[in-house]
């Protein structure tokens, strides 16, 4: 089983309503990226991160750690847009680097401060979702909002067939290991290509068994799950609302007042 899913099924948001938490996680993605606002940003990555925590009760190095992982992308990629290279030096720093400065500017470096808290508080929304609804659940929002069900069902067999092939490569990988077939480079290159050419015929083969094994239940295009029914509670909707609309306002006055 996959760590987010270990942390989903393990938090104590596991049993409210997925449609709230649904909702709340995507106005609330939405009102962020659309901002573009630092206050904004921090507001939700704080709260996202409390709730995730505290409430959900995930760890808070694993937290971090899942954190830094698109933290990691996010510092190389926006270097580029903190650092130039020019004849004249900018306004923040410059380092001389023969008749060129390697230098950056308070506007750009602003700017990647804000693309970086930004890009963050989205992931933590999404990690908010991931970390305390189950992906039946998810599956189950988007059919009640009317998703196509040919997506609906390829997500449901992707995300079951992941835990099938994590499954088979760790048994392959342990067999190549117990056999000497990481002992150096050159070797660990070889098992990694048999692994992967192994994998692909292995999937092709449960693929083509699961949909005989279907066929012979009578699949007519649309896989059943069983879905577990919790009414919404008020206060939990009247917090959303109330932090959503203070979200927007803020990110409003940020907008036009400031």
């Amino acid at each position: 089983m996959l760590t987010i899913d270990k942390l989903c099924y393990r938090s104590g948001l596991r049993y409210e309503n997925a449609g709230e938490k649904f909702a709340f996680a995507v106005i609330t993605l939405c009102i962020c990226v659309m901002s573009r606002s630092i206050s904004v940003s921090c507001i939700v990555l704080v709260v996202m991160g409390a709730l995730t925590v505290f409430k959900g009760g995930v760890p808070v190095s694993r937290y971090l750690k899942l954190l830094s992982v698109p933290l990691a992308f996010l510092l190389l990629s926006t270097i580029a847009i903190m650092l130039h290279i020019q004849k004249e030096p900018l306004d923040l720093f410059a380092i001389p680097v023969g008749s060129w400065y390697l230098t950056s500017g308070q506007d750009s470096f602003f700017y990647a401060v804000r693309l970086i808290l930004t890009a963050l508080s989205a992931v933590s929304c999404l990690y908010f979702l991931s970390l305390t609804t189950p992906v039946p659940d998810i599956l189950e929002i988007l059919r009640k909002l009317h998703c196509p069900k040919l997506l609906i069902e390829l997500m449901l067999l992707i995300y079951r067939f992941i835990f099938l092939l994590l499954e088979t490569a760790s048994g392959i990988s342990i067999s190549q290991s117990c056999r000497l077939g990481n002992k150096d480079y050159r070797t660990a290159l070889k098992s990694f290509g048999m692994l992967g050419s192994v994998l692909m015929v292995r999937a092709i083969s449960r693929s083509n068994r699961l949909f005989d094994a279907m066929e012979a239940r009578c699949y007519d295009g649309t896989i059943q799950v069983l879905s577990e029914s919790r009414p919404p509670k008020r206060k939990h909707v009247w917090f959303i609302l109330l932090f959503d609309t203070a979200l927007l306002l803020i990110a409003l006055w940020r907008r036009f007042y400031s």
